[in-house]
């Protein structure tokens, strides 16, 4: 069941009680700054419009399609550099925490505190950045690409590695080359263990003994369907069987005797050694390169183009992008061989992008309803558990989309009345200061615990361009002031980016 926007306000006063003439807010900025602000990030923080106002829209976008040109706070910096695990290697990790998985009770349950301490400073990592970094467009960004190469954090080693996988094979790749996004990812540990490729085995081969029996599809059909050519990108079961067989012997070491930190491993003796044809191309048997080989074939693939410039025109444009737009998408990655910047520059450019029957119109699925509220109020956040907990209510844990597709950004996935229910709840709890945003995460008796202040409904409404309908203007403006802010949260307009 879908529900109206109209009904949401309606629905919070229910939630909330009575209505009371209040104050007025003031006028709303242009249109345009609060798009180029809502789709190029996670939503203004205080005093956003104001600065994009005086830099100007065009070096706005200039700016975030170069992050490096940004720089960040100290706080920010220094918050995250007390996360000790966010910088340890894959086999670093291994090495401290993997013993969890071979411990007998009761040592286990005790050791599994600490990888839950992996998997928390993960989440704060991401969290910390998207709520307070000013190179918002880069975060955007890790949030649509770990999305498309999806990993599990609940499926065994990958509860250790999910962190370092965002941190080596996403993040440095995001506005770069997406070939290189591409391979960083299938060297990674964590997404050969999760898509199995680790005991992918040529049958036959030298090492074809115990776990490594035979051919494992899995991954080879997931680096087509969904990281490249798309499911209608014209290949074969038999292409599927070819790239199975290139990547065999692909995988990852976890010994001691692993010379480097990355984990990635290139068995020879579990290889297919013979020639291959893969897409019409044929492919020397040769050992590791063969899968270089495959990799340069599908990210020049017409398809791929196609693939990823349609799931970049949804994400910022529309749940049902223009063919026009994905079609121009398409070209200029094609002419880039895949920059994902110039690709990224040509969309917030484009006609179809400052169309104004796509202002306001995309549904933010929670992790953006839950990091832009938190910009909003400019509310600092030392305690990430209750926004944590927030996205499992809400059916989007971090880190916690199980199967490869990752999850969705449009509105029929996530427009339904038990969410809506859960998002006014949040709304109430976050705009009172209930959420204890501020609480230490591991508290003691000498970090005393506290609530965050209310937040204060007219400055809200100013961050935000009080870019409300006249209902909902008409009802914040007639309600209690201590309600003010929870209904600005909760309203139709703050639903939309």
């Amino acid at each position: 069941m879908i529900v109206k926007p109209k009904y949401l306000v309606v629905s919070l006063f229910i939630l909330l009680g009575g209505i009371y003439p209040s104050d007025a807010v003031s006028t709303p900025p242009d249109p345009k700054i609060l798009h180029v602000i809502n789709r190029l990030s996670f939503g203004p923080r205080p005093g956003d419009v104001a600065k994009v106002k005086t830099l100007g829209i065009e070096n706005y976008i200039k700016s975030q399609l170069s992050p490096d040109s940004i720089p960040e706070p100290q706080s920010l910096t220094n918050q995250l550099s007390q996360l000790e695990t966010l910088n340890m290697s894959p086999v670093e990790l291994y090495r401290e925490y993997a013993p969890v998985f071979k411990a007998q009770q009761p040592a286990q349950q005790a050791l599994h505190g600490k990888v839950r301490l992996v998997i928390q400073q993960a989440v704060q990592a991401r969290l910390l950045r998207a709520t307070q970094s000013p190179r918002q467009l880069q975060e955007v960004m890790v949030d649509f690409w770990y999305n498309h190469f999806n990993v599990y954090a609940g499926k065994g080693l990958d509860r250790l590695w999910i962190g370092v996988y965002e941190q080596e094979a996403i993040r440095p790749y995001v506005l770069g080359s997406f070939r290189d996004l591409l391979e960083a990812t299938a060297r990674h540990p964590a997404m050969l263990f999760y898509l199995d490729n680790w005991q992918n085995t040529a049958p036959g081969s030298p090492g074809a003994r115990g776990r490594f029996q035979g051919i494992n599809e899995n991954y080879a059909r997931e680096l087509m369907e969904l990281h490249t050519l798309g499911v209608d990108g014209g290949y074969t079961q038999q292409d599927v069987v070819a790239l199975a067989r290139i990547l065999t012997g692909w995988g990852f070491r976890r010994d001691r005797q692993t010379s480097t930190g990355s984990g990635f491993y290139f068995d020879p003796k579990r290889h297919d050694f013979s020639d291959k044809v893969f897409l019409g191309h044929t492919i020397k048997g040769s050992g590791e390169a063969e899968v270089e080989q495959a990799l340069d074939i599908l990210a020049r693939s017409p398809a791929t183009a196609h693939h990823i410039s349609y799931q970049l025109a949804q994400y910022f444009v529309s749940d049902r992008p223009p063919e026009t737009l994905v079609k121009r998408l398409q070209e200029r990655f094609l002419a880039t061989n895949g920059n994902i910047r110039e690709v990224l520059n040509t969309l917030f450019h484009s006609p179809e992008f400052w169309d104004t029957s796509n202002f306001n119109t995309k549904f933010k699925t929670p992790y953006q309803y839950v990091v832009s509220g938190i910009r909003a109020t400019g509310i600092k956040v030392e305690n990430f558990t209750p926004l944590a907990n927030t996205l499992k209510q809400l059916g989007m844990p971090l880190y916690g989309c199980q199967t490869p597709d990752g999850y969705k950004n449009t509105q029929e996935a996530w427009l339904n009345p038990d969410a809506m229910t859960r998002r006014l709840n949040f709304a109430t709890a976050l705009a009172s200061g209930r959420l204890r945003l501020a609480m230490p995460l591991n508290p003691t008796k000498n970090n005393q615990l506290s609530r965050n202040q209310p937040v204060d409904a007219l400055q809200l409404a100013n961050t935000l361009g009080n870019s409300f309908s006249k209902k909902t203007q008409t009802a914040i403006a007639s309600s209690p002031p201590q309600l003010r802010a929870a209904l600005i949260l909760g309203s139709p307009e703050f639903m939309y980016r």
